[in-house]
């Protein structure tokens, strides 16, 4: 799957994180599927990272995000935690020549305007901005429409002017098979759109650890001064 169709990502340029761009003709409110986020399952992560590199970094980027950075904190490392550069540039960096560089697509903003009206949009922060159901459930909805430019319309975002770049792994794989690979890519695109919250929860846990001890200590304290105004 590696390294194939970073041009049939180009077809994609209208994909997610175009809301709001006058080549979306509307958008409804519907029931969305759930999807299930784990930012400590390191599989799936890799898996969701592997998918966008191959089928969506073509058009869009991840500008907040560098490959070494994803590649630490999604476990693309060796025992020791070091960063497994080769194998990040092997399988995952299709643009850019440094693991330190931020992800990039590989197609240029003017040349997407010049081909399709708009440049492609980045992609660090489409979850954040329309939920990780809504992007599950848009990229599970597409279905044929012969009257659209690329062929098909979607039921989450009707008119939608992105074609289906995901149509040839959907017409291999079983309904759970697709249904499991577009959930480890909003995993993937959850994490990017927040690199850092499994750090912050982990301070989280020693912030409230720290305050409970801090309490106690408080209340002895509080307790030492006032039992002579008792």
């Amino acid at each position: 799957m590696l390294k194939r169709l970073i041009m049939g990502g180009i077809l994609g340029l209208l994909g997610l994180g175009l809301a709001g761009s006058p080549l979306f003709a509307s958008e409804e409110t519907i029931p969305l599927d759930k999807v299930k986020i784990d930012l400590s399952d390191f599989p799936s992560l890799q898996r969701g990272a592997q998918t966008f590199m191959n089928y969506c970094s073509g058009c869009h980027g991840l500008k907040f995000v560098r490959y070494s950075t994803m590649a630490q904190d999604i476990g693309i490392v060796d025992r020791n935690g070091k960063v497994l550069e080769q194998a990040v540039k092997d399988n995952l960096m299709f643009v850019g020549d440094k693991i330190s560089d931020s992800i990039v697509p590989a197609m240029q903003k003017a040349e997407g305007a010049a081909w399709f009206g708009v440049a492609p949009p980045d992609l660090s922060l489409t979850v954040r901005a329309k939920g990780a159901d809504w992007v599950y459930s848009y990229l599970r909805a597409f279905y044929p429409d012969a009257k659209r430019p690329w062929g098909v319309n979607n039921r989450v975002f009707p008119d939608v002017a992105m074609p289906h770049v995901l149509n040839d792994l959907q017409a291999t794989l079983s309904p759970p098979e697709y249904d499991r690979l577009v959930a480890d890519l909003v995993n993937f695109l959850s994490y990017a759109a927040e690199p850092h919250q499994l750090a912050r929860k982990r301070l989280g846990v020693f912030v409230l650890l720290f305050l409970g001890v801090f309490l106690v200590f408080a209340a002895l304290l509080k307790r030492e001064y006032w039992k002579e105004v008792k």
